[in-house]
């Protein structure tokens, strides 16, 4: 549940930001919008794994699933509101090549699951790692 409400978080953020750099007014101004939307979606990438490690106390493999699945989610969602802007923009006469955004909705997920699950993994394997207790067994006397 909480991986689809983060991805719905990266679908609402890459809207926001996306509408925001359309409305640009120069070429710097879009830049700066879509460079927001990448610390945006950082920022509650960084917060979901901390919310798995921390809060839900998940294994590093479980907690890099949820944020990749999250992420998958907010690709999808991507990939169907690009979908929906070409078929309600496009021009009677030039429809748009539907088999591109079909195989967009497969992609988007995978391209962007794949990263953040490795990034996640390593990351709360770390964590895990150095919130180990210490040995005892070895202790000298």
């Amino acid at each position: 549940m909480t991986a689809v409400l983060i991805g719905a978080v990266y679908l609402a953020i890459g809207l926001a930001f996306t509408a925001l750099s359309g409305a640009a007014t120069s070429r710097s101004w879009f830049y700066t919008w879509r460079f927001g939307a990448w610390i945006a979606c950082g920022a509650a990438y960084a917060v979901h794994i901390a919310y798995e490690h921390f809060r839900s106390r998940n294994p590093p493999s479980v907690s890099a699933f949820h944020a990749a699945t999250a992420v998958a989610v907010g690709g999808f969602g991507l990939a169907a509101a690009a979908t929906a802007h070409a078929l309600l923009l496009a021009a009677p006469a030039r429809p748009p090549n539907l088999w591109r955004y079909a195989l967009a909705l497969v992609l988007w997920p995978v391209f962007t699951a794949v990263p953040a699950y490795l990034v996640a993994f390593g990351g709360t394997s770390a964590l895990a790692w150095f919130q180990r207790p210490p040995d005892r067994s070895r202790t000298t006397r």
